[in-house]
């Protein structure tokens, strides 16, 4: 009776050991020991949430612009609460981060050769001085790249002269731009015909996303780069 203790001790790591001899040579491990990889195989990993998302270009375009060409964005803005953006090459001109849009339109001077920023300035059209407006778009070079973006109200303190000034530009919407319309517009100065780079919506109140505005817009392209000639 006194061995009945020492005995099952002597079954039960007799019985551990045995087990774990056989379980060692099935799975063919390393020197006895068990690896977690060979209880259980990787698996071929899939593609990530990060491969499966759509690749983008310079300033988030879908695809990449052709050489000579610069990859731009233009955002209205979002009745008068979010401010517009405006991007080239990647590079962000004008945005509410940079503290540099504001009400009325705010507009990029950029190279068109070089695609640097000339300078970058908003003008309000509800409460401004349509004058400053007009200094800073008659003495444009040509070739220069203009780029403008609405934001609450672009239109109110807009006249006839400067409405013929981005009508020279290539815009065809500049016409009919009015109280609190969304407008997005690129052209340059000695463009040849009218720029195709251009979205406008007409503020309706029956129409209207935001209460008293209509929706923000939002343009993006290709601008072809001018020559050294066309400077």
């Amino acid at each position: 009776m006194r061995l009945a203790g020492p005995l099952r001790i002597v079954v039960v790591l007799v019985t551990v050991g045995l087990t774990w001899i056989v379980v060692s040579t099935m799975l063919g491990s390393d020197r006895g020991f068990l690896h977690v990889g060979q209880l259980f195989p990787a698996q071929n990993e899939g593609p990530t949430a990060a491969d499966m998302r759509p690749k983008r270009y310079k300033c988030g375009l879908p695809m990449p612009c052709p050489e000579k060409y610069f990859a731009f964005r233009i955002v209205s803005g979002a009745a008068n609460v979010i401010g517009p953006k405006i991007c080239l090459e990647d590079r962000i001109l004008m945005s509410s981060v940079k503290n540099n849009v504001g009400r009325g339109v705010n507009i990029a001077l950029v190279n068109g050769v070089t695609g640097e920023l000339i300078e970058a300035r908003f003008f309000d059209m509800w409460e401004g001085d349509v004058n400053e407006l007009l200094k800073f778009l008659r003495p444009l070079h040509e070739g220069t790249l203009v780029f403008v973006a609405s934001y609450d109200d672009p239109a109110t303190k807009m006249n006839e002269e400067a409405r013929k000034i981005f009508t020279d530009l290539g815009s065809t919407a500049i016409k009919d731009v009015a109280f609190r319309d969304s407008w997005v517009f690129a052209g340059a100065k000695g463009i040849d015909d009218k720029s195709p780079f251009e979205q406008h919506i007409k503020n309706n109140k029956n129409n209207n996303k935001y209460e008293g505005w209509p929706e923000a817009l939002e343009m993006e392209g290709c601008i072809p780069q001018r020559s050294l000639e066309e400077q």
